[in-house]
């Protein structure tokens, strides 16, 4: 209804606002009706841009949206990536964790260093003053430069064990170059074992210790390292590698040689009393599981060590 009363309204001014009278022209007049209402659909278009079609067609049409296309396909699937960083990190731990091992052991092998070095300080210096040694420092004078205590834990209740052996020799020669893998390095210190090359056993096997730290023939390198150091006779440094058989590899198949090694070694160093209960102790904690030749081997040690 406003559309029709503007468009009678600008019909009368256009009508009558002409120089000649409507009925002198009236082809005039309908040219100037047909003009407004073009006009005025002219201007409906304009002011209702997008009006229904039934009337009109609009010029102004407003632009369908475009679909907004996701701004870029990831390089990779998310998942992908996440496994890919976890892996890495746990590659990492690994490397980080043989080299924490392998610090760890050599940080042991310095304070064992470091209590040698100590307990024959404390000794030269009782020595000089002329004060009576302690228990510690006498232990130290056993040895060239000073003496482990070491301490067996007795896993089946009974007492601990304290061995008091002296040093171990320093090794003059330098080492060896670490092998490609962990099974190369094996095979040939145990090719020295077999050999009975001693000497060379326990370059390869200390090397071995120190370069695969996380091998599962680490009890057994550690076993023929003593076992290396009874042969020739070189009995303290024996019982320290049979005890850390015993101490950090307890449920392993070398653990019961070491403690029959370990008895020996303390009878080389004179040092019976000891031996005998560490053979009470390899009864108690591995009695059932011991072979013939386990049981006749400690029969004999205490027959040496003149066990009650």
């Amino acid at each position: 209804m406003r559309l029709l009363s503007v468009a009678v309204v600008l019909f009368s001014v256009v009508l009558f606002s002409g120089s000649e009278p409507v009925v002198a022209q009236p082809a005039s007049v309908e040219g100037r009706v047909g003009k407004l209402e073009s006009e005025m659909r002219a201007v409906q278009r304009k002011v209702f841009p997008g009006g229904s079609s039934r009337f009109f067609e609009p010029e102004i049409t407003v632009p369908d949206e475009a679909p907004v296309s996701p701004g870029g396909v990831p390089a990779s699937n998310p998942i992908t990536d996440l496994s890919q960083r976890v892996g890495e990190m746990e590659k990492q731990l690994r490397t980080m964790t043989g080299q924490t091992e392998a610090n760890t052991y050599k940080l042991r092998q310095l304070e064992t260093a470091l209590e040698k070095m100590r307990g024959d300080t404390e000794f030269r210096l009782n020595a000089l003053e002329g004060n009576p040694p302690t228990p510690a420092a006498a232990a130290a004078a056993a040895g060239a430069a000073g003496a482990v205590s070491v301490v067996t834990p007795a896993t089946s209740g009974a007492a601990p064990v304290t061995v008091v052996t002296p040093p171990a020799a320093t090794v003059g020669a330098a080492a060896p170059a670490k092998a490609a893998t962990a099974a190369e390095a094996w095979q040939g210190a145990y090719a020295q074992v077999v050999s009975k090359n001693w000497p060379t056993t326990e370059s390869l096997m200390t090397a071995y210790l120190v370069d695969w730290p996380r091998s599962t023939r680490i009890p057994q390198a550690q076993y023929w390292l003593g076992r290396s150091y009874a042969e020739r006779n070189q009995h303290a440094q024996a019982a320290d590698a049979y005890l850390k058989v015993y101490n950090n590899h307890p449920r392993s198949e070398r653990a019961p040689d070491a403690l029959l090694g370990l008895a020996g070694a303390l009878i080389g160093i004179k040092n019976p009393q000891q031996a005998c209960r560490v053979l009470g102790e390899l009864d108690s904690v591995y009695g059932a599981q011991l072979g013939a030749g386990q049981k006749t081997e400690a029969q004999t040690l205490r027959g040496r060590a003149k066990c009650s």
